[in-house]
């Protein structure tokens, strides 16, 4: 057997292993069992909420089994050819490739299983600011935004834009996205804090080298039902035009909605939907959403404030520095987790700081 493929297959059995031990199976297969059943009682829709809360569980128990099962064959299989190619055989390069995917595949599941929060489960709200450095943060804020994006893409996550505020001469000054699917709010919790980037600017015709700051925020996305005691004279809501891109009737009508929650000083607006009832209605959401998390952060007992820190968009809060000159280099100052591949991070490749970040939690 080749020396490179022994050492990889090793790999595989060790994150196969540990996803054996985070996984139980058979417990698993018993809990479908009984849902199943539940299914099939004539007064499954009499409650329409707990319904679909069972079909969803089901439905999530039956994927992870059959993902579990899957990498499960692969594993045997991926053993059984190792034992059968040499460092000789033209087909050696395709099956480390295999092993690569397999290895980056039990990755992926074992982190998920590790996720036990409930709101690991939800959907997210991420909040992009630029902070210290003017056009060049704008332009920063709006190359995170194109980052986030793209890691959504790889991950067939939906996204949608609640809010977004352009800059001055270029970039956005902030911006508000929804990003619906599993575990969404599990990984990207990751990203939360400042992000700073060194760069010689594009916008600097000395061609100096700039240091921009962006904070992201990230909210788990609460349930319809959730209910949450918010007194009508705490609101301050504004009515305003549009400033984003949009047509024409986005941009003819005032029906962007601010609202301040005057209590807590958060701020949340939206503007992208087509009348002012509906962009109320969805930034009553962001809001409840937003005190939910500022809720659990004091139940955690917390020193530091998610809204308080979120002021602060400079030196000494980094979380990651993005480094395009005069080397090339991506840290998280939280995890040491690093790599030179700058195009590829910025093209949604963050999967490897998701997860020292989840590992060492």
């Amino acid at each position: 057997m080749d020396v490179e493929i022994q050492q990889k297959l090793e790999e595989i059995k060790e994150q196969y292993e540990k996803l054996k031990s985070l996984f139980d199976v058979k417990a698993a297969t018993e809990k479908i069992e009984k849902l199943t059943e539940k299914t099939l009682s004539k007064n499954l829709w009499s409650n329409p909420s707990e319904a679909g809360k069972i079909l969803k569980e089901l439905d999530g128990l039956k994927k992870q089994v059959e993902a579990f099962d899957s990498l499960k064959k692969r594993v045997r299989d991926f053993a059984q050819l190792a034992q059968m190619y040499s460092e000789e055989d033209a087909e050696i390069s395709e099956l480390k490739k295999e092993a690569d995917q397999l290895n980056g595949d039990l990755r992926q599941m074992n982190l998920k299983f590790q996720f036990s929060s409930l709101e690991d489960f939800k959907n997210a709200i991420v909040t992009l600011h630029a902070g210290a450095g003017g056009t060049e943060a704008c332009d920063w804020c709006e190359m995170l935004l194109r980052m986030y994006m793209r890691w959504c893409e790889r991950r067939n996550f939906a996204t949608k834009i609640i809010s977004i505020l352009p800059g001055d001469e270029a970039g956005i000054k902030s911006v508000t996205f929804k990003v619906a699917g599993d575990f969404a709010y599990g990984y990207l919790k990751s990203e939360a804090g400042v992000h700073r980037l060194v760069r010689v600017s594009p916008f600097d015709a000395n061609k100096r080298r700039h240091t921009s700051f962006a904070s992201c925020d990230v909210i788990p996305e609460i349930d319809e039902n959730f209910e949450i005691d918010i007194k009508p004279d705490d609101l301050k809501i504004d009515t305003f035009r549009s400033s984003g891109h949009g047509g024409q009737h986005v941009n003819k009508t005032d029906s962007a909605v601010r609202i301040t929650h005057i209590p807590s000083g958060i701020v949340v607006s939206c503007q992208n939907e087509r009348s002012q009832h509906q962009n109320k209605a969805q930034a009553m959401a962001l809001l409840k959403a937003k005190l939910y998390a500022l809720e659990m952060d004091r139940q955690k007992e917390q020193s530091q404030r998610r809204y308080d820190k979120m002021g602060q968009i400079g030196w000494g809060y980094q979380i990651r520095s993005y480094v395009f000159m005069p080397y090339r280099l991506v840290k998280d100052l939280r995890t040491g987790f690093e790599t030179s591949n700058v195009e590829a991070v910025m093209a949604g490749d963050i999967d490897g700081f998701i997860e020292a970040y989840l590992t060492k939690k």
